[in-house]
């Protein structure tokens, strides 16, 4: 008889996390890869080896909220500081079954603006050391595209 797991996104959310010590923790590096086109990159872009060029090298730790990503992120382009930017989270990770990559969304900020999914961290949303980061930008003056938790009613 196999057992299957019913995990839901709000039970991850609200298992407790342990606190990291910054001071006696040592930092995980963090590839993340960014657009401007205000899309995630296909997951075939991180197949044989192969990554996307717009690579950012961050070290961090896994209870870095994606508000705090969203804010190392604007320090290296500018133009993402404009109030009203958005920042579409999602884990690229490789799939144990096939030799592909699988993306998972997890969240979205919103520069100049307090959202839900600010306090959001990594561990929380299940990253693992060795996965990517892909960071979709879309600046103020375009509406980014509707995801399944971007959708009206």
């Amino acid at each position: 008889m196999a057992l299957e797991s019913r995990i839901t996104q709000e039970e991850i959310k609200k298992e407790p996390e342990k606190p990291i010590d910054r001071e006696k923790t040592c930092p995980l590096l963090l590839r993340v890869f960014t657009t401007n086109s205000g899309r995630h990159h296909r997951v075939d872009e991180f197949s044989r080896g192969s990554v996307p060029s717009s690579e950012l090298q961050i070290y961090t730790w896994m209870d870095a909220t994606l508000k705090e990503l969203t804010g190392l992120v604007k320090e290296v382009y500018p133009e993402a500081r404009k109030k009203g930017t958005h920042f579409s989270f999602a884990i690229v990770f490789p799939d144990p079954r096939s030799k592909m990559y699988k993306l998972k969304d997890i969240g979205s900020t919103v520069s100049g603006r307090k959202g839900p999914d600010d306090s959001m961290t990594l561990q929380s949303q299940r990253l693992y050391i060795g996965d990517y980061l892909d960071i979709a930008i879309t600046p103020p003056n375009r509406a980014p595209p509707l995801g399944p938790r971007m959708r009206p009613f």
